[in-house]
This record gives C-alpha cells, sequence and structure tokens, in this order.
C-alpha cells in the first residue's frame, strides 16, 4: 500500500475508493518514472542485478539510455558521467520539481518538507510516507511510545515513518530478511541523511493549521505484483510480517 502527502485534520472518507486525489495509473506511472530515472543513473552500480535482467529488461533499459543521451545532447548539456547527479537532481529532472526536509516555518512544528526547486502542479505525487507496515493484529506497543510518525491507513493498518530509535532498528532487521541475493526488495537510505529515493521523506510532511490550509493530502495505492524487480530497492517500505507484503508510501 501506498500513501503519499499530508494532512492530519479530520475529513470524513465515505469509501475507500472514493479517496483518490489522481487515479491509480498516474500515481504507478509516476512511481515507475522516477525510479526508472534513479535506476539509470545508478546503472554503474547495478551490475549483480543487471546480470540477472531477461534481455527484454535490458534492451528497455538501453533505450531509456539512449533517449536520455539524445536528450542532454539536443539541449546543448555537456553530459556528466553516469552515477554523477544526485537523486534530488533526478528528481527535478524527471518531474520538474525537487523536495527537500528543512526546519519548518510553523512555530514548534520541528522539521517540514520544502520544495526546493521548479513547481509543483496539481495533482502530483510529491513525497512517500516511508516505514515498517504492521497489520492491525501486529505487535507496536513499545515502537509506539513517544512516536509522532505512526501512520494509520483506512483499513487499520499501521505505518511506522520513524526513523529512530527502536523502529530504526525494526525496519533495518526486516529489510535484511527480505532481500534476496543482490535484489533488495525496499530501501534503508531513507534512515539516513543520504537518500537514494528523494521522495522517501513524506513523514516530515507537516499538518496544515488554523492559519494555513494544506496543499498536499494523502492517498493510498496497492503496488501491484508485477512491479519490476529491479525497481523495488526504491520502496522505503517494509511488511513487519514476511507473510504479506505491502508496501507503503
Amino acid at each position: 500500500m501506498e500513501t503519499f502527502a499530508i494532512c492530519r485534520t479530520l475529513r470524513y472518507v465515505p469509501e475507500e475508493s472514493k479517496d483518490k486525489v489522481i487515479s491509480d495509473e498516474d500515481v504507478l506511472g509516476t512511481l515507475l518514472q522516477v525510479f526508472q530515472a534513479l535506476f539509470l543513473n545508478d546503472l554503474s552500480k547495478q551490475s549483480d542485478i543487471w546480470t540477472l535482467l531477461p534481455e527484454p529488461v535490458k534492451a528497455k533499459y538501453r533505450d531509456l539510455l539512449a533517449l536520455q543521451h539524445q536528450r542532454v545532447n539536443l539541449l546543448g548539456i555537456r553530459h556528466r558521467q553516469q552515477n554523477a547527479f544526485k537523486p534530488e537532481e533526478i528528481l527535478y529532472k524527471t518531474l520538474g520539481f525537487s523536495v527537500a526536509r528543512a526546519t519548518s516555518s510553523l512555530i514548534s512544528a520541528g522539521r517540514g518538507v520544502f520544495v526546493t526547486k521548479g513547481l509543483v502542479p496539481k495533482g502530483a505525487v510529491v513525497s512517500m510516507y516511508p516505514g515498517t507496515i504492521y497489520q492491525k493484529y501486529e505487535p507496536i506497543f513499545f515502537q509506539s511510545i513517544g512516536n509522532p510518525f505512526i501512520f494509520r491507513c483506512l483499513d487499520g493498518t499501521l505505518i511506522d515513518g520513524n526513523d529512530k530509535g527502536i523502529s530504526k532498528v525494526v525496519y533495518r532487521s526486516c529489510s535484511g530478511r527480505d532481500r534476496l541475493g543482490p535484489l533488495k526488495m525496499n530501501d534503508i537510505t531513507w534512515l539516513t541523511s543520504e537518500t537514494q529515493n528523494p521522495l522517501a521523506i513524506g513523514q516530515y510532511v507537516n499538518n496544515c493549521s488554523n492559519e494555513r490550509a494544506a496543499n498536499v493530502c494523502y492517498q493510498e495505492f496497492e503496488v501491484p505484483a508485477g512491479f519490476p524487480v529491479e525497481l523495488k530497492q526504491y520502496f522505503p517500505n517494509i511488511a513487519y510480517s514476511s507473510e504479506k507484503q505491502r508496501i507503503g508510501d
């Protein structure tokens, strides 16, 4: 499951199907677009994964890379060596904007998320809510103590987006459990200051207030089973139990 954007004021949602700002197809398209761009930018470090990919998949990435080089040449930009761009630069080049964590302008609000470059069009995916995903029956008491980053989904599923303390330890442990050789099933860099997925900062988007209305909102999205395995390394989520894999953003 994916959730993105934020405002914690209460709002009535009659049915999950009616809680959609944009279509699931648009969400999926954005994630694929960003993740593919990140993968190509980091291709020099993907050799172990690259050897496992079927030839048609490799051909698709070769075509995307060739198209990217053509675009750079048409713009008259001197091409930098592979893997030279930072993730936030890739986000800007792909979606036309970049976001980052910074001290909030709201009083006593701590850190928030800001647009650092470009313009965000209406209906765009601006962030993903990272963390460990707990089903309603799974233990989360100790992780929840003093934890302001636990998000409750419409069906009661919980996402612990805390990047510190016991929450951080639990996420790392579950991530190591689900890794398949060179294939990473999720991203752990959101727990650090050097994130490889620049969208994985949704837990820091601040609430709306009486003075300022919300300019983003959450939306839940179920990741399809056929999502490209080489791109799962950019998902900043892991299920607490290996019995059922759900992804939240």
